[in-house]
């Protein structure tokens, strides 16, 4: 079975977990509705993608 040779150092071990925080969502704007939206994404409120309507959404 492996061993580690030597102790792992606190800033190591806590370097490795700093990378493991919680990230924010990015957010953008749609070009058709203004609404936001997440990128590479179609919008929820319009069904645009692209330029182009690939989804459609019932009005309330």
């Amino acid at each position: 079975m492996a061993v580690p040779k030597r102790k792992v150092s606190k800033t190591r071990v806590r370097q490795r977990k700093a990378g493991h925080s919680i990230k924010l969502a990015a957010v953008g704007t749609c070009a058709e509705c203004g609404a936001s939206k997440q990128p590479h994404r179609v919008c929820p409120s319009c069904g645009y993608y692209h330029g182009r309507q690939v989804k459609t959404v019932e009005a309330d």
